[in-house]
């Protein structure tokens, strides 16, 4: 006889048909589906207690949505109740499959009209980063994307970056114009007075070299800043 007390066990075939992820995914598709209940697909099965949808929801309310799941650390996950290695892993592996999935389709690459879209480009990857890491968006005549490329990892500031550097993939390339991005790990794009003098430095650069530098962001958690927009070192 079971306790009025006790805790009941509660699995995803508990669940009414319509109401499962995997069968909710065959009927409606993938994009129907909340962020837990996809997570509950990679999970397969819950614990005592918490079915893998209710996992899932418990995962990302711990580490803030699905950046803080790409950001955490494997060990970090498998420190979660009901996680171990193989389901950390399944975890990180299908955030990175995401990751790459926006990298590809050359036949189909992308334009940068806008800083939003340069920001759409890398603020996946790029605010999950523990350290600061300097990138190049390469351009062509029709500001289609040829590659990104990282030109810095460490602390980007005027005394260290060496503008040349930041052009040689461009002029490699065949490049017509460049965008600048650099994160700030502590997640507050607000550009620095070191930021302002590297941009300025940049767009001095490629007027020389004959490439337009359209703009340098600086990404955070969740936000970006255009120095462009701002009017900071493109006077």
């Amino acid at each position: 006889m079971t306790e009025p007390n006790s805790k009941p066990v509660y699995r995803i075939a508990d669940l009414h048909e319509s109401d499962r992820p995997r069968e909710r995914l065959a009927l409606l598709g993938p994009q129907a589906l909340t962020n837990a209940e996809l997570i509950a697909i990679l999970l397969r099965v819950g614990v005592a207690g918490e079915n893998a949808v209710e996992v899932g929801q418990r995962l990302l309310k711990k580490f803030g949505g699905l950046s803080g799941l790409h950001r955490a650390p494997i060990k970090e996950l498998m420190d979660q109740h009901a996680i171990g290695e193989a389901k950390a892993a399944q975890i990180k592996a299908a955030i990175e499959l995401g990751r790459r999935l926006s990298l590809e389709a050359p036949e189909e690459r992308p334009s940068i009209n806008s800083p939003a879209d340069a920001a759409a480009l890398l603020q996946y990857e790029m605010s999950a980063l523990e350290q600061e890491h300097l990138r190049v968006i390469l351009l062509d005549r029709r500001n289609r994307v040829l590659e990104t490329v990282e030109v810095y990892k460490g602390s980007v500031n005027s005394s260290q970056v060496r503008v040349g550097e930041l052009f040689k993939d461009a002029i490699r390339a065949n490049a017509s114009a460049i965008v600048v991005a650099h994160n700030h790990p502590s997640g507050d794009p607000t550009p620095s007075p070191d930021d302002v003098a590297v941009t300025r430095a940049i767009v001095q650069a490629g007027k020389l070299l004959d490439v337009d530098v359209l703009d340098h962001l600086v990404i955070g958690q969740g936000k970006w800043v255009s120095l462009k927009e701002r009017g900071l070192g493109f006077a």
